[in-house]
């Protein structure tokens, strides 16, 4: 049965009839009661679509309204849904606006406005106590735009301006544009993706939405409005209240109007107290011009149609009450057995029983766990998100919903077309800027000079200008852009710049490469060794492993899904597993770690749980038996909270095979620890532990399965990962009810702390704060007593004995007290739900992981986290502190772990990421060209020393490294069509990492989107990358198109394999057969005998790669 049955089903309620003839009352007070749930959802509904006046829906808070948002979306649809949420979150703190909020209110005053069809507008009292702009006004600021007008681009341009506008180069936030040749961006305030719209002459071509962050285009539109930012001073004219605003026809909805009326006072009173504190310096305006009072919203309200569905009702009725028979979905605490036996006494009963599923997999994981129970039940499931269940009796329905079953957070989403703005900050660390140090492959560290036009015999090129040591300049073509990047050593410190041409380079180079291959022998050795071991094979998942896996209270991520598949082919095949699972703080690496621990139970083996820290085998140890009390499976621990005598008794049940998973810090790799069988080995934060105990693990067995879990990976794990030493999984997709943790950088400062900490102890949640010093940790403690008397507050530290410290943390998780002031204990695993702010105080001592791990203390249920880091003053920390803190700022984005440990290799400084001593080398050469070496080592000891590991197939191997290319025609992007140089230099270097022909033409398609019709030069460019694919296959290291005539030189090696390989043969063949077209002949160069291949009359790029293509194939 389809969801509008099931929403239709409440229009044969009589009730439902009667609620339509109140609505059709002009003026009509009416009291709607007993609509549990979404059942008001479902009501609503069906009354609007049989309407013709727009509904404004009023509810308690923003959490609440968002929830019955996401159910109206579902049952009506997007288009006529809107929600209408205050711009800020105190009055008069105008830097504290969002702005992703004041696009949604722009966008609804917009739909009012535009006269379209009615729509559900929903809202909350923050959000009807500010003032909007009149009509009129916003009329007068609309510029109206559809297809085939005839506009030229200066007036738009002008009208923009006036709008106060800002013109960029590439447009991301709201209220920006751009103009490109015959393309205009613009990002209005009035939806939530920016326009690009195209002109043709004076006419307008086409328009479409387009994405910020690929600044691609998504879809096309007819007719835009663009509007300037409403709450800002364009507007300095009367404002009036929201339901002025809203048509007179409009029909209010409204759940409690008390509390309505009485939030609405407290706002205005706070404004009142607010606009007293003022400057008089600078003018403001009353907060009666700018806001509502209870008073008058209340006369307002008089003239409305007003339905009231609370508990009781506030106007006096004209209407007899209306009164609905549901109640609430009943709770069965996850036990199946209950719900079966409610579902099948609801059937008895002649109740029809629907489960609404998120997905299609919860569906199934249903009828898995009904068929697993061998009952029959009645039941059918309809794929909808439904915030809460409910059971009417008019209708004789029960609807009950999978996250109430499964006791999952349900999560309400509002549109954010802003959130995704975010994240251009990744992008800007590697853009080169002129002044930075890049390192080339073959000539060392030079300057980057910037993109320059040089003349090559007549023709325009583009190059890459780096500069040497003792002013050598060196042009580098838009082809090898490959072959530099930024240097990234040490902080600060500029590299060493050699002549060009010395040999100090190129014995730097050798030195590192020997170094390299050294360790990377070692490791490849090691690792082949493994190759060749038998492990155990897992058997295919049992039932016991579905049903642990759908018992899972969140919903699964892609992410986590692919991991955890990874995981099991990799223990059910014979190879022993070596694999690294990357996945940001709180984003359910555990979870996968728990299904693989029970997997290799389920096969009779043992689990080591290998932790860094005492506090996490605790936590660990709690969350595997609480995730594992279902099934025979005995889980223990070793740490320092146990007595010598416990730990004992603990090793004695290992060696025995009674205990199934240990957890434990480094203690588990001791000589004295022995186990019975084990089968799989699981480091978590795997960042945390020394050379010396990784060296050590790896003795423990060359085959036993080994699952390694990192949050920000340390350079080294990632490096073999990189390289296939490792199998890597990364979980970057955040679970579906996380927001990114708001962090802010703050200086000490007690009414900061007074704030966030009674905000958060007013919503129901706990405080860490981190104070890193035992001396005085006491003090601090007394302080924020002191600021805040009613909070309970508790101390932990590491010098605390372990009973204690584990009471403490249990006390804590359990919310016997409100803030835990506390040392780093707490980085390492502490999980506490209910923590949703976090201090760390001189947050500039800290390393990036660490401040990244505590951050992801908070933030880990469906409510908003902050951050405050406190620092001293910017001028007073070192300049690695000041980065340190200014990358953390930039990623608060869920998933940023991976990058935080890139840039903390620009911070630190790399060493010699493969050994246990650290080495000067990375400082000298640059992170990723050390990265190009080492592949290159790792690529030599594949083709000699362990040839016979990698099997590599002689037909597909590439014999030439690069091709250059030299010519004439101009290979470029005209200044004219991209005039951003580092948007040409970005392009470029895109271009350059290319290596398929569909990937070309969608490069192709892209860029006609953004910048218009493809010049001549682009065209040729993009054909010159097609002819150095053509040209490796054949084995052309260099092509020169100068004077109409095309000359491939073949590898200078002459020993090569490559001339024995049948693309050769193929290259003879060829020019045999069509000796009129082509000559092949040797001539004697400074570097030796060369073979050249020579072809006359070639005109163009085209025609050269439509001569060389035969020949390939």
């Amino acid at each position: 049965m389809s969801i509008s049955n099931l929403s239709q089903a409440f229009l044969q309620i009589s009730k439902t009839e009667n609620l339509q003839a109140a609505i059709a009352k002009s003026q009509s007070k009416s009291h709607l009661k007993g609509l549990v749930g979404s059942s008001l959802s479902f009501v609503i509904t069906e009354v609007f679509k049989r309407q013709d006046e727009p509904f404004l829906l009023i509810f308690n808070d923003k959490e609440e309204a968002a929830f019955y948002l996401n159910d109206l979306e579902q049952l009506i649809n997007t288009k006529d849904v809107f929600f209408y949420p205050g711009s800020y979150r105190r009055p008069y703190q105008i830097e504290e606006t969002d702005n992703a909020n004041i696009l949604l209110r722009a966008e609804v005053l917009n739909r009012i406005n535009s006269r379209k069809k009615p729509a559900i507008i929903v809202t909350y009292p923050d959000a009807l106590f500010e003032k909007v702009v009149t009509r009129k006004e916003l009329n007068s600021h609309t510029l109206k735009v559809a297809v085939n007008d005839k506009l030229s681009i200066d007036f738009i341009n002008e009208v923009l301006f006036e709008y106060k506008f800002k013109r960029v180069d590439f447009v991301t936030e709201p209220g920006e544009f751009s103009v490109r040749g015959g393309i205009v961006d613009v990002f209005s305030f009035s939806n939530d993706e920016p326009y690009r719209i195209e002109f043709f002459g004076d006419e307008i071509d086409s328009i479409r939405t387009f994405d910020v962050e690929t600044q691609l285009s998504n879809q096309v539109v007819k007719k835009i409005t663009i509007i300037p930012n409403v709450a800002t001073k364009v507007f300095d004219e009367t404002r009036q209240s929201f339901l002025n605003y809203i048509s007179p026809k409009t029909v209010v909805f409204s759940k409690n109007a008390e509390i309505l009326f009485a939030r609405i006072d407290d706002f205005f009173s706070k404004a009142e107290d607010t606009f007293k504190t003022l400057s008089d310096a600078i003018k403001h305006n009353e907060p009666k011009d700018l806001f509502c009072n209870s008073g008058m919203l209340r006369k307002q309200l008089d003239d409305f149609t007003t339905i009231e569905f609370g508990s009781n009702y506030y106007f006096g009725l004209t209407e007899e009450p209306i009164i609905f028979n549901t109640s609430p979905q009943p709770a069965f605490n996850k036990q199946f057995n209950l719900l079966i036996d409610n579902l099948n006494s609801n059937h008895n009963k002649g109740y029809t029983n629907y489960i609404t599923c998120v997905s299609e997999q919860q569906a199934k994981r249903f009828k898995d766990i009904f068929d697993d129970a061998e009952a029959e039940v009645h039941y059918k499931t309809i794929q909808l998100s439904l915030h809460q269940g409910f059971v009417n009796e008019d209708l004789k329905i029960a609807v009950y919903t999978d996250h109430q079953i499964f006791e999952r957070y349900h999560k309400f989403k509002i549109k954010n077309g802003y959130a995704k703005k975010q994240a251009i900050t990744l992008k800007e660390l590697t853009n080169l800027d002129i002044g930075d140090y890049v390192t080339h492959i073959d000539h060392g560290i030079g300057r980057f000079g910037g993109l320059q036009k040089i003349d090559v015999e007549g023709s325009k090129q583009e190059a890459i200008k780096l500069i040497y040591g003792e002013r050598d300049i060196l042009y580098l073509s838009i082809h090898s852009l490959h072959k530099i990047t930024k240097f990234n050593g040490k902080d600060g410190k500029p590299p060493k710049v050699y002549k060009l041409g010395s040999k100090a380079w190129k014995i730097l180079k050798e030195k590192t490469k020997s170094r390299v291959k050294h360790v990377a022998f070692n490791l490849i050795k090691l690792y082949a060794k493994r190759k060749l071991e038998k492990g155990y094979q897992y058997n295919p998942d049992s039932h016991y492993q579905h049903e642990l896996e759908a018992s899972f209270i969140y919903e699964d991520t892609p992410d986590q899904i692919t991991a955890t598949q990874d995981i099991k082919t990799d223990m059910e095949s014979e190879r022993p597993m070596d694999r690294l699972v990357c996945g940001d703080v709180g984003f359910g690496k555990t979870e996968v770690a728990i299904r693989a621990a029970f997997k290799a139970v389920d096969n009779g083996k043992q689990v080591a749980v290998l932790v860094p820290t005492t506090i996490l085998a605790f936590q660990h140890h709690k969350t595997f038996s609480e995730r594992l009390k279902d099934f025979p499976v005995t889980v223990d621990y070793v740490n320092r909270f146990r007595t010598a005598k416990q730990k004992r008794e603990t090793l004695e049940k290992l060696e025995k095979g009674h205990v199934d998973i240990i957890i434990g810090t480094h203690q588990l790799v001791n000589k004295n620890v022995k186990f019975n069988d084990l089968g799989l080995l699981i480091v978590d934060e795997e960042q945390k532990f020394g050379v010396a105990v990784k060296e050590k693990l790896k003795t423990l067995k060359d085959n036993v399965d080994v699952l390694t879990l990192t949050a920000t990976p340390i350079p080294r794990t990632l490096q073999f990962s990189l390289m296939a030493a490792r199998d890597l999984s990364v979980i970057t997709t955040p679970p579906p009810n996380r927001y990114p943790i708001e962090s802010h950088v703050i200086r000490f400062s007690e009414e900061t702390i007074r704030d966030a900490v009674s905000y958060e102890i007013e919503r129901g949640g706990q405080i860490f704060f981190i104070h890193n010093r035992i001396e005085n940790i006491k003090e601090v403690a007394g302080l924020i007593q002191r600021l805040v008397p009613d909070a309970k507050v508790g101390i932990g530290h590491g010098q605390m004995e372990g009973k204690k410290l584990e009471e403490l943390m249990l006390k804590f998780m359990d919310g016997a007290f409100d803030v835990l002031v506390s040392t780093t204990i707490i980085e390492s695993g502490l999980d506490v739900p209910n923590a949703n702010t976090i201090f760390i105080n001189n947050a500039n001592n800290f390393g990036l992981s660490d401040l990244h791990q505590m951050r992801g203390r908070v933030g880990r249920s469906n409510k908003k986290a902050f951050c405050y880091f406190i620092t001293p003053e910017y001028s007073a920390m070192t300049d690695d502190a000041r980065k340190r803190i200014s990358a953390l700022e930039q990623f608060t984005e869920l998933g940023s772990g991976f990058n935080i440990a890139m840039k903390d290799l620009e911070i630190r400084g790399a060493g010699d990421l493969l050994g246990g001593e650290q080495s000067g080398f990375i400082n000298e050469i640059g992170f990723d060209t050390y990265q190009k070496i080492l592949a290159e080592a790792i690529e030599e000891l594949k083709e000699t020393e362990f040839a016979d590991l990698y099997d590599t197939n002689l037909e597909d191997k590439v014999y030439v490294k690069e091709v250059t290319i030299d010519s004439d025609f101009e290979l470029l992007f005209p200044d004219d069509y991209i005039n951003n140089i580092t948007e040409r230099l970005k392009l470029y270097t895109k271009l350059n990492e290319l290596k398929t022909e569909d990937e070309l033409l969608q490069f192709e398609k892209d860029l006609i989107d953004r910048f218009g019709e493809l010049p001549t030069q682009a065209d040729d460019l993009l054909n010159s990358v097609r002819l150095k694919w053509v040209a490796t296959k054949m084995g052309i290291e260099k092509v020169i198109m100068k004077q109409n005539k095309l000359i491939g030189y073949f590898l200078n090696d002459q020993q090569s394999a490559f001339y024995q390989s049948s693309n050769f043969t193929k290259v003879l063949q060829y020019v045999q057969q069509n000796s009129t077209k082509c000559k092949m002949k040797e001539k004697q160069t400074r570097a030796g005998l060369r073979l050249l291949l020579t072809f006359e009359n070639i005109k163009t790029v085209k025609q050269a790669l439509s001569v060389l293509k035969p020949i390939e194939n």
